[in-house]
């Protein structure tokens, strides 16, 4: 599916969990994100725009967060990603932009699940969280 094996599949995963919650948490600067993603093959930034994608639909984004995002990403507003995670609802194809296209894509999603995320930790979460994503550690990794 991806062009990697299983295990390939499942180490990006987790690594991009450990990078996306570390920025969203303030634990790692956007572009130290976005060096990480641009370090990755082809189908392994493919296959981490799925899954920040999905992270972004789990926190249940806003069009506000939206909006929101774009603007922490520094992807211009009317770039494809920033069009696409604006509307409503949101549009979630992008994996499928052209790879000329994968880091404003990565900018952008990392950006408004940062949002949203923040809001749900900050509302949802308060004070009784057990969701381990929201319990990383400065060196990324889970409690």
């Amino acid at each position: 599916m991806w062009g990697t094996n299983s295990e390939d599949g499942q180490a990006i995963r987790r690594e991009a969990e450990r990078v996306v919650n570390g920025v969203a948490q303030g634990f790692r600067t956007l572009d130290d994100g976005t060096t990480w993603f641009s370090a990755l093959s082809p189908a392994g930034r493919q296959a981490v725009l799925q899954e920040v994608a999905g992270y972004a639909l789990q926190a249940h984004i806003t069009t506000a967060d939206g909006r929101a995002g774009v603007a922490r990403s520094g992807v211009k507003p009317t770039a494809n990603p920033s069009v696409m995670i604006c509307m409503d609802p949101p549009r979630y194809g992008f994996a499928a932009l052209p790879a000329d296209e994968h880091v404003k894509a990565f900018r952008v999603l990392v950006s408004v699940f940062s949002v949203a995320d923040t809001r749900r930790r900050q509302t949802y979460c308060k004070g009784t969280c057990g969701h381990a994503w929201h319990n990383v550690l400065r060196s990324g990794e889970r409690p």
